[in-house]
């Protein structure tokens, strides 16, 4: 293991810019408004401030795991940039991580994860709009589209660089969402009454059910 931090590292201004990108992104969907919605807000915006600080900034899960990781893994130089994919390393693709299997499936989750989120935004947008409720497209599938969306975001970056604080992290971020659907799912109650109960009979909260839908009634 080489002694100094590679000069890959130490970018900060990546840190800030990544950060800033996928908090904006975050807060135009989450609209907080209540101490919970601002909490749940908060805690993604943690979540990507570990995540990109490791990635770009300085490898805290590298070094503290660097005695275990330079003892099973001795070949490979660990603060080399490409050695944050652990799990490419670890399972041995070590020739390309951007190309090895953990990063493509990273990539399919966040590329679904913006795909689910923003269909969901068109039609809950709408749905608002026109004091409805929202049933159709990824709300067909599940009532909490947009919260499916985030996690299979932040999945997607455990797969692509997992860290200590984003794994500790992750499990509180799918409880805060969980909190705040339902939350938001009492009061929608509240405004459309037997009408989204019938709604929500059919439609899961967060797992699909593929075959049965809101619009099929099946």
């Amino acid at each position: 293991m080489t002694g100094p931090l590679s000069s890959e590292y130490g970018m900060w201004g990546l840190v800030v810019l990544n950060t800033a990108i996928f908090a904006m992104f975050a807060f135009t969907f989450f609209k907080p408004k209540t101490s919970i919605d601002w909490r749940s807000f908060g805690a993604f915006s943690a979540f990507l401030v570990a995540l990109f600080t490791e990635m770009y900034g300085f490898p805290l899960t590298i070094y503290f795991l660097s005695g275990w990781l330079q003892k099973q893994y001795p070949e490979i130089d660990w603060f080399a940039h490409d050695s944050g994919h652990l799990l490419e390393m670890m399972f041995g693709w070590q020739s390309s991580p951007h190309f090895g299997l953990f990063h493509l499936v990273s990539g399919l989750l966040i590329g679904i994860g913006f795909i689910i989120i923003s269909r969901a935004w068109r039609i809950l947008y709408h749905a608002q709009k026109n004091l409805s409720i929202a049933s159709t497209g990824p709300y067909a599938y599940v009532r909490h589209p947009q919260y499916v969306g985030f996690v299979l975001i932040m999945l997607g970056f455990l797969f692509q660089w997992p860290t200590i604080l984003t794994v500790l992290m992750f499990p509180v971020l799918i409880w805060m969402y969980t909190r705040l659907a339902y939350i938001e799912e009492a009061e929608v109650r509240k405004s459309f009454g037997t009408a989204y109960t019938a709604y929500a009979e059919q439609v899961p909260g967060f797992i699909p059910r593929f075959g049965r839908t809101a619009s099929s009634g099946v």
